[in-house]
């Protein structure tokens, strides 16, 4: 990717800021927006809330998750917002927790003096500024994952509604909501990619409206030299056969031993109480956990592996598929889907594809995709480390979409729907990205392509090969209707184009 070759310019100094003594430790706090009401002590995690020019101490602050984010507090960038550049300031962080896992949000300060939120779930971002609901909102239970509603006269789709909890909180911040107290949030997405996030920690509910964002088209500087971690205390003994097992990375909520194959999961953390699950009939993925290989530009690192079994609704017919979770430490983590129908490279969706009301179509991005399959969907195995807390028998409803250019998938669990997009990959390309050319015939699957006819086919040649079609059709219903055959559509096993459990899409 080429660089910039112009340097970013400097972020606007602030003209005006707040600085006082921290009435725990004495240590300077310092407000550089109006619209900041509280701030944590960077010396002795004291939460302080400022009143005029008085601070009061109201507690102490949880000590921050762990995480592999390169940003960090005062870090800088550039984003265009209403048509004009402007720059920002990361001031504050808080980090936020629900059923389906960890994410964080980075205060940014932009040189009006406003807040706005820089969302970071497990490598992707989203950038979001308050915004007005344009009406009275009902309460977070009338929204129910996967309906539709409007806000401003944009439709949206419900993809999360639950609660959420502050786990914990860094530096210069807006209104807090009482740390680890539950709360209400809804998060709508829109077929053009947006995000609108309503939470009920006030009256009225806070609103954030935005889309996602790419960290390097961010320009930012002052991020971190590295985001290895410090991995001390990321080993521990296996629960179940006690053989040494090491965590990769720090937010991984659910990893496998690799002598025994348990499932463990790690969401009491390391030191907390491990919980171990057994598999059996183990699976040998194709590609080796920790290789590396670059797919669609992007250098990618297979940290985990899951094999899933789905059935058609009424059907007894079961088909499997394989996922690879691929990691980079800027785009995130994605899914390198093998099935018997091929290869597919997938992410999750920021925004919710707009589903046709017969539910046979789904629009997004301007693309029209047309529904393949409905399944049921359950993880059988699973190997390497997961960022959402994956355990064997997890399942969910899926529908496949694909397009002339692409794919999507929809998977539907309890309290919310993730959405991925993608792209078929040739066996070929897989191969080579991951330097398993020899092994060529390992990961060898159909690549169907869409019939396009060369420039040196005439009508003649269509009309002949049509004919030829029609009359192959005609014997193939002699001999059902000869057989006393059933004449029941076929589906051949191979399943999802990229359909998987994200364990949260929060922004």
């Amino acid at each position: 990717m080429a660089t910039d070759p112009t340097p970013p310019p400097p972020p606007t100094p602030t003209q005006r800021f707040y600085r006082a003594p921290c009435p725990g430790c004495g240590a300077p706090v310092e407000f550089k927006s109006a619209q900041s009401t509280h701030a944590v002590c960077g010396y002795c995690q004291s939460t302080v809330v400022r009143n005029g020019d008085v601070l009061s101490r109201i507690g102490k602050m949880a000590e921050l998750f762990d995480d592999h984010s390169p940003l960090q507090l005062m870090a800088s960038g550039r984003i265009t917002l209403d048509g004009q550049e402007q720059s920002f300031t990361l001031i504050g962080r808080l980090q936020y927790k629900t059923e389906a896992g960890v994410w964080t949000e980075w205060a940014a300060f932009l040189p009006d003096g406003s807040i706005a939120s820089l969302g970071e779930d497990n490598g992707s971002y989203v950038f979001t500024r308050p915004s007005p609901a344009g009406r009275d909102l009902p309460e977070a239970a009338r929204f129910r994952v996967g309906m539709t509603t409007a806000v401003n006269g944009q439709p949206y789709s419900v993809a999360f509604s639950g609660q959420a909890q502050l786990i914990a909180a860094q530096g210069e911040l807006p209104q807090l909501p009482p740390l680890g107290q539950p709360f209400d949030l809804v998060e709508l997405r829109s077929s053009g990619g947006e995000v609108l996030s309503i939470t009920y920690t006030q009256d009225p509910p806070h609103v954030e409206r935005g889309r996602a964002v790419l960290l390097e088209d961010l320009h930012l500087q002052g991020l971190k030299d590295e985001s290895a971690k410090d991995e001390k205390g990321r080993q521990f003994n296996c629960p179940h056969c006690g053989a040494p097992v090491q965590v990769q990375l720090s937010s991984t909520k659910s990893v496998t031993c690799g002598s025994c194959a348990s499932i463990i999961s790690l969401e009491g953390g390391v030191g907390g109480e491990l919980r171990s699950a057994e598999q059996d009939e183990p699976v040998r993925p194709v590609i080796a956990l920790g290789s590396k290989g670059q797919l669609q530009g992007v250098h990618w690192q297979v940290v985990g592996f899951q094999h899933r079994m789905g059935a058609e609704p009424g059907d007894d017919e079961h088909f499997g598929w394989s996922e690879y979770l691929l990691y980079n430490q800027k785009r995130g983590f994605a899914f390198l889907v093998d099935s018997e129908e091929g290869w597919s490279l997938v992410r999750p969706t920021t925004g919710a594809p707009a589903l046709a009301k017969n539910g046979r179509s789904a629009t997004y991005l301007g693309k029209t995709y047309e529904l393949k399959y409905s399944y049921e969907a359950e993880t059988t195995y699973v190997l390497g480390e997961f960022y959402w807390p994956v355990v064997r028998g997890q399942k969910t409803f899926n529908r496949d979409f694909a397009s002339a250019k692409g794919l999507l998938s929809m998977e539907q669990g309890a309290n919310e729907i993730t959405w991925s997009a993608g792209d078929k990959m040739a066996s070929t390309a897989v191969a080579k990205a991951f330097g398993l050319t020899d092994q060529q015939d390992l990961l060898q699957r159909d690549d169907p392509g869409p019939f396009v006819a060369s420039k040196g086919v005439g009508c003649a040649t269509l009309i002949i090969i049509a004919v030829v079609l029609l009359i192959l059709v005609l014997l193939i219903s002699r001999c059902s209707d000869s057989s006393g055959g059933s004449g029941g559509s076929y589906r051949s096993s191979g399943g999802s184009f990229g359909g998987f459990s994200t364990g949260g899409g929060h922004k």
